[in-house]
């Protein structure tokens, strides 16, 4: 859940600020997708401010309401009566989905740093399914990408860095809702071994990245 996310600054043991996980992704994301959406808006005579308050779709009230609930607080969106149907169908079937999994969460809006590998992140939840710990992510996007993977990677090593004595045995569970159409799909991840190396890596590369930054400043 991005929105919480940038609420958390995170340090080392010495004090020292980290980068986050989506800071570390997000330097090595394709951002042409990004930058045609952002011209396309200009080109129409939209301004940045306006194309975000516009980009409530039935994915970001579905998505909105499960915080809501995990929470306990209320939402109301604003937004128009198709978007809502939608939005509502969406929430109903996550709904159906975590009735069905019998899925207890346990903790959410978890913040974490790594001493080891000097970056932090904040997991959506923690949760329990059929007596086995697992990791949960939400997703408000088009489709599944390779970067949800590595995102949910660092979040398992965050987690099993600060909570070594109860290990994910669960696996990860990728929770999405489309953009447009509000539509829920669930993914489950047994192992992200791989991408936790790929992740690592990318960690690895960031530093050295911002060093050359450095020196043609």
């Amino acid at each position: 859940m991005n929105s919480q996310q940038q609420k958390h600054k995170y340090v080392s043991p010495e004090g020292k600020r980290l980068p986050s996980v989506t800071t570390i992704l997000s330097r090595f994301k394709d951002s042409g997708g990004l930058l045609h959406w952002a011209n396309s808006q200009g080109l129409a005579g939209i301004t940045l401010a306006e194309a975000r308050q516009a980009a409530v779709t039935p994915g970001t009230i579905a998505h909105a309401l499960v915080e809501a609930e995990l929470n306990g607080t209320t939402y109301v969106p604003v937004a128009d009566e198709e978007s809502m149907i939608k939005a509502q169908m969406a929430f109903s079937a996550y709904q159906a989905w975590r009735k069905t999994s019998q899925i207890e969460f346990r903790h959410t809006e978890v913040p974490l740093a790594s001493a080891k590998y000097k970056f932090g992140g904040t997991l959506d939840a923690i949760g329990s399914m059929n007596g086995q710990l697992v990791l949960c992510d939400w997703k408000n996007a088009v489709a599944i990408y390779a970067d949800n993977l590595y995102q949910l990677a660092a979040y398992g090593i965050l987690w099993e860095e600060n909570y070594s004595d109860h290990p994910l045995t669960g696996g990860y569970h990728l929770l999405r809702f489309s953009k447009d159409t509000g539509d829920f799909s669930h993914h489950h991840y047994a192992s992200l071994e791989d991408e936790k190396v790929i992740f690592l890596k990318m960690r690895e590369l960031y530093d050295l990245v911002k060093q050359t930054e450095k020196r043609v400043k």
